[in-house]
């Protein structure tokens, strides 16, 4: 297996090997197309504990000397393929948006799959969640977290599943420069203007 990392680095195109069992009905069509069809079925929208969320199978080459079993009239035949893969890391700061508010906090898309974000990993203040209008707001500060916020994140813990499992992603935003985006360009700005004050003042 070979890994070929992409610019985003929790998506990463994996190398494969597999054999598909290609059926007697299926002898008059192209082998390379009847294989990428039976590697979707297999793979796509799975989880894997060593390559995580599989995306997307592409680029099939098959062997075209295949096997046959006695007693099977199917033909058995080797395959290399590429899967497009999400895997998530610990500690990796990533941006998602806000897809559902819950009584416990929030859950954060994320490439294809949804992260939570527990209300004590938001911030440091009391907090309230109306789960009907869909915001999480805060008592001292007034600020606010809503469905289709985005949202700057820490993972903070990572449980892959199998197979059609969910998996578990947990993050954190009690960290300077996390949170909605838009505090983060208050955070930023802030800097810079303290920066600033203190260049003048030297």
């Amino acid at each position: 297996m070979r890994k070929l990392y992409l610019g985003y680095i929790m998506f990463q195109l994996v190398e494969l090997e597999d054999v598909v069992r290609v059926p007697p009905d299926r002898f008059g069509s192209s082998l390379e197309n009847v294989a990428l069809e039976l590697l979707k079925q297999k793979y796509e929208s799975t989880i894997s504990p060593e390559n995580g969320y599989l995306v997307l199978v592409n680029n099939v080459k098959v062997d075209k000397v295949g096997k046959i079993i006695p007693g099977d009239g199917a033909t058995y035949h080797k395959v290399r393929f590429q899967v497009l893969s999400f895997f998530p890391l610990k500690q990796e700061i990533v941006e998602g948006e806000i897809v559902e508010i819950t009584d416990f906090g929030a859950f954060v898309r994320i490439g294809p799959t949804d992260a939570l974000l527990h209300l004590s990993q938001i911030m440091d203040d009391y907090l309230t969640s109306d789960v009907k209008s869909g915001v999480i707001t805060a008592s001292q500060s007034k600020r606010t977290l809503k469905v289709g916020s985005k949202v700057r994140v820490r993972i903070t813990a990572v449980s892959l599943g199998h197979g059609i499992s969910m998996g578990k992603i947990g993050v954190t935003c009690r960290q300077p420069f996390l949170g909605a985006l838009e505090w983060v360009e208050e955070e930023v700005a802030k800097v810079q203007k303290q920066a600033k004050a203190a260049a003048r003042a030297a």
